[in-house]
């Protein structure tokens, strides 16, 4: 059997296990999409995390954990008479094949950046696909993650910079409105400038090939691990974050980037 043939067989044991799972199992039984939702988003969660840590094997279940979340959905669609798996793939082949001309067609695209504006470009002439730009930014997306959509659909149809470098001066000026308005104590106004702020950041970010969110999440783990050290030592001393000095703190912190935390 070659691998392809033991990848599908695989595959339809997978589709055989669930169709099992839905009659015979109370829990899988009541299922719905609407209760399966939430746990979508998780499971979809735990895999950015495994990603980030580079961590082959927990990227391996996690993906098993979503691709069930897939073929449930395709079940649930194929007892309503809605659409089956097949009905998925199929339309995701024939979507593959449209917005890729220049493999399966006789289009040019030289380059990744060439491959996404024609992608956007072939999005927008689809029967039933998106009327504009934006429209195929979910509403639902964290706010980080959708600005950095929206600046990356606006470019693919020519509106950005044209030197990256620009994108400091945006910056600059953003964060010189935030300053007066915190100078002025408006908390409506500095709420307001400090979105712009962030979202001429996250530009800068994407403009130097810098995914924020993944960079952010960086940040948010180093902190972890250093803060982690900071009240493991203070324990081990016998004392109380709460009594010590903010001096205090820092020089364990200080201790902790030392090790490389």
């Amino acid at each position: 059997m070659s691998n392809r043939e033991e990848q599908m067989a695989a595959f339809g044991r997978l589709l055989d296990i669930l169709d099992e799972l839905r009659v015979k199992c109370p829990w899988d039984r009541k299922q719905t999409n609407e209760s399966l939702r939430t746990n979508t988003i998780e499971e979809t969660y735990e895999l950015c995390e495994a990603i980030m840590k580079n961590d082959d094997a927990e990227i391996k279940k996690e993906l098993g954990d979503l691709l069930l979340h897939v073929v449930f959905y395709a079940k649930i669609g194929s007892e309503k008479s809605a659409f089956d798996i097949k009905d998925v793939c199929d339309s995701l082949c024939q979507k593959l094949i449209y917005r890729h001309p220049h493999v399966f067609g006789d289009a040019v695209a030289e380059t990744s950046k060439k491959v996404e504006q024609s992608w956007e470009e072939l999005k927008l002439k689809e029967k039933g696909g998106n009327k504009t730009v934006l429209q195929g930014v979910p509403s639902s997306l964290p706010s980080l993650v959708k600005a950095h959509r929206i600046q990356d659909k606006a470019r693919n149809v020519g509106f950005d910079w044209e030197e990256r470098e620009q994108v400091w001066e945006k910056v600059h000026e953003e964060f010189t409105e935030l300053k007066a308005e915190i100078d002025k104590m408006d908390a409506d106004k500095m709420e307001a400038e400090f979105g712009d702020l962030f979202f001429s950041l996250i530009n800068a970010a994407r403009l130097y090939k810098i995914n924020p969110d993944n960079a952010l999440e960086r940040t948010n783990q180093k902190f972890i691990r250093r803060f982690n050290y900071l009240e493991d030592h203070t324990i081990k001393e016998g004392r109380s974050l709460k009594d010590m000095s903010l001096e205090d703190m820092d020089k364990i912190w200080d201790k902790a980037k030392a090790k490389g935390l």
